[in-house]
């Protein structure tokens, strides 16, 4: 049984106990920020030729463990094998692309006057530190730890509670192919506990987080207290724009993907359906088709849909769905039917369509987590764009039409950070910038432009 020291990581397909977690405090945070300080004062002077090819044997050591880091994943989290399989490769991808791409990032020379030479120089901040959610453990950790590591910096990850094992295991691989002993570190614990610690930290020089928009505004005000940046990947409530013109039939598959991936549990996942009064019907009735095809039970026997990340998410979920108004859900709305024996304990939910919703209400303006989208429709374009833009987030949104002119003029008006036409990437690849507008939060993670946020300005000026 967990102690005082310790707390129980629980399996939500069955309700089973995984086993005891450390649970970490201010003073194992305290330990490991001093370990990666002091990692960091050699790390800072490694070359670029030396952090990539650590970075790529990292990447290679992932795959090596792959079975295992899936099976982890799929546990923890409840997704299903093969997109837990799915998120240890981009995890790899993420040490191999920053283990390619650091060689080729240099700083800057200004041609102020030809008696002062000026360049630019891009250095590391020193120990950042991450706090991360629970839906994508393994690609979240891997691109703060990827990332800051290339960039010469060393870190602290505060991993969530309910998943904790693979962040350390990659840190037994990271530490395994010759870093820095100490040059990236995870503790374990509660938010309240571990993470409020990491975030107060004086040592930590970086933020970044992933989760609520709530939570992240209490980082950011501790970050500010001590004028530390800070990356927020927050909430969304993203949109999938349907014009009359759009190939309904090919949509369809991605429109469902992107509200099942994960159990719905994606800060980007697509939540609101907006569709053209044309082929309202038409989308309603064939989304509505192919979510009760979808298939339900145990991450590890790889359905399209496993549970939520515990029962306090289920109930949370099924709160959104008895308060609906004048809406009506047309398939799922409650806890599947036929599910095996040993996952009645399980934290379950059927897709669920919910057709008729009034823009502003509750369920179609706040981030449900679970496979639920909410459909509206819409007579104009400017009506579409309004009703895109129309909640506090702005993280992912797409577009589908047969019509280029109208796609560049819709995403150029849509406000969000990534904006897909006649596919849903749900936050898309490692070289594609994520990060989000108004309450989706600041600064930008994957891609090169994540090296920025990662290393600050040093403009060096001599006189000639």
């Amino acid at each position: 049984m967990p102690s005082l020291t310790t707390y129980a990581n629980i399996d939500p397909a069955t309700g089973d106990h995984l086993g005891d977690v450390s649970r970490g405090g201010a003073d194992e945070v305290d330990r490991a920020v001093k370990a990666a300080a002091k990692a960091q004062r050699e790390w800072k002077r490694s070359s670029p030729e030396q952090r990539s090819r650590l970075l790529v044997a990292t990447a290679a050591a992932i795959r090596t463990h792959r079975d295992e880091l899936a099976r982890i994943e799929s546990e923890d989290t409840g997704k299903p094998l093969s997109q837990a399989y799915a998120d240890v490769d981009v995890c790899a991808r993420y040490f191999e692309f920053y283990g390619h791409v650091i060689e080729s990032y240099y700083g800057q020379t200004i041609p102020l006057s030809a008696d002062m030479h000026v360049y630019t120089r891009r250095e590391p901040y020193g120990v950042t530190g991450h706090i991360v959610a629970w839906n994508y453990p393994l690609q979240l950790i891997g691109r703060a730890a990827a990332t800051s590591l290339a960039t010469g910096n060393c870190a602290v990850a505060k991993p969530a509670d309910e998943t904790p094992r693979s962040t350390v295991r990659l840190a037994e691989i990271i530490h395994s192919v010759g870093f820095p002993a100490g040059a990236f570190n995870v503790v374990t614990g509660l938010g309240a506990e571990a993470g409020a610690a990491l975030a107060a930290h004086p040592g930590v020089s970086h933020l970044g987080f992933v989760g609520s928009t709530e939570v992240g505004s209490r980082i950011a005000h501790a970050a500010a207290e001590r004028v530390v940046p800070t990356i927020l990947e927050l909430g969304g409530k993203s949109a999938n724009v349907v014009f009359a013109d759009a190939d309904v039939d090919a949509a369809v598959p991605s429109l469902v993907r992107s509200i099942i991936q994960n159990a719905g549990q994606t800060c980007s996942a697509g939540a609101r359906l907006i569709v053209a009064e044309d082929v309202h019907a038409e989308v309603i009735e064939k989304m509505a088709r192919a979510m009760e095809q979808v298939t339900i039970g145990h991450g590890l026997d790889d359905p399209m849909l496993g549970p939520l990340i515990s029962v306090r998410q289920q109930a949370r979920v099924e709160g959104f769905l008895s308060d609906i108004g004048d809406a009506r859900i047309v398939t799922g709305g409650s806890r599947p039917d036929g599910l095996a024996a040993d996952l009645g304990g399980g934290a379950f939910i059927a897709p669920t369509l919910v057709d008729g919703v009034t823009p502003g209400s509750t369920i179609a303006q706040q981030e449900v987590f679970g496979p639920v989208v909410v459909a509206m429709t819409f007579a104009d374009e400017a009506e579409a764009v309004a009703l895109a833009n129309g909640t506090e987030y702005g993280l992912v949104s797409a577009l589908w039409t047969k019509d280029l002119s109208r796609a560049h003029r819709v995403a150029a008006e849509v406000e969000a950070g990534q904006v897909f036409v006649n596919t849903y990437g749900a936050g898309g690849g490692v070289e594609l910038p994520f990060g989000g507008f108004r309450k989706s939060g600041y600064g930008r993670e994957k891609s090169i432009e994540a090296l920025d946020e990662y290393t600050q300005t040093k403009t060096v000026v001599i006189k000639l």
